[in-house]
């Protein structure tokens, strides 16, 4: 008997973290932080290839957005790095250049999706979970910045709330990479497991 694939692609979608101006690119608020480890890595031409290749396969790719709107939206003070975002919450406003997909990430496919939120974790306060399940999604592969930051973070609360997971490790970067590869690490704990774009693909079930 034939082994069942790895991931169906209808039950599948891509969640794609923080591929923003503000994340990804000098000018953004972290890009001090991020900019160059991300360029040095070479992570942005391999997600951008991954997440048209899962296209291709049938998968939906989901967009999520760090953003605040007018009012701080479900924003909470409640450690330091989020107050620091929310002392320059102009910068995060929706309409704002550094909220913006990068232009790499920016051509959306037709069952592709941005969703903002104003939590570390792309899943956390949103309906995206239940609108996920509405699709009869219930396996993620993940891809975004920074590893040890909103991808472990989504990651471990998208196991939590019974999402099969699988962070896609070429398609994930953090500041430093001995930090990338400590957060794989404890992601190999509490998910499903690391995969790479090339794994995913090839695990994907005929659709």
């Amino acid at each position: 008997m034939a082994d069942e694939p790895l991931i169906v692609p209808a039950r599948t979608a891509v969640l794609a973290l923080h591929w923003q101006v503000n994340v990804i690119r000098p000018e953004g608020f972290f890009g001090g932080m991020l900019a160059e480890p991300v360029r040095a890595s070479g992570v942005v031409e391999r997600a951008a290839r991954f997440h048209d290749d899962a296209r291709a396969a049938g998968l939906p790719v989901v967009f999520t957005r760090f953003t605040v709107p007018e009012g701080g939206g479900a924003l909470v003070r409640n450690t330091a790095f989020m107050s620091a975002v929310a002392d320059s919450q102009e910068s995060f406003r929706p309409d704002a250049p550094g909220s913006a997909l990068i232009p790499e990430m920016a051509a959306l496919g037709d069952r592709d999706e941005v969703c903002d939120n104003q939590r570390l974790s792309g899943l956390a306060a949103t309906d995206l979970p239940d609108r996920l399940r509405a699709r009869s999604i219930d396996t993620l592969l993940i891809t975004g910045v920074a590893t040890n930051l909103t991808v472990e973070q989504t990651a471990r609360g998208a196991s939590d709330l019974g999402f099969t997971v699988h962070v896609v490790a070429d398609c994930v970067a953090a500041g430093d990479p001995a930090v990338h590869e400590v957060s794989l690490t404890n992601l190999d704990l509490t998910t499903a497991g690391r995969t790479t774009a090339a794994q995913a693909l090839e695990g994907l079930a005929s659709a």
